[in-house]
């Protein structure tokens, strides 16, 4: 069987259902600036996968989002209280996405 390498931040259960399909695997583990790191390269590769989803995977990869901003927001110490009042001050300086607006041009 050929090795394929990752060295990327993978799921927990990850290395043991590697294992449960018959396959093998080596782990290792970050520090706490890796980690972070690591954790902001995975929410861009989840947000990427929710981009491209069918209507039909859209869910799953957004729980993949939630999953990663939980463990981003516990890397860095902070709650999902912090994140609704950003998001809510943000809202009221520079609106939401209600109205769907197209911005087409500026001069």
């Amino acid at each position: 069987m050929t090795r394929k390498v990752y060295d990327k931040l993978v799921r927990d259960r990850i290395p043991e259902i590697i294992r449960e399909s018959g396959s093998t695997c080596a782990t290792g583990s970050f520090g706490p600036d890796e980690f972070r790191r690591a954790l902001r390269e995975k929410l861009v590769q989840e947000a990427r996968e929710a981009a491209d989803a069918a209507d039909g995977d859209l869910l799953t990869e957004l729980a993949d989002i939630a999953e990663v901003l939980d463990a981003l927001l516990a890397a860095h110490g902070l709650t999902h209280e912090d994140v609704r009042t950003m998001q809510n001050r943000r809202r009221a300086e520079r609106g939401g996405f209600t109205q769907r607006v197209r911005l087409l041009w500026t001069e």
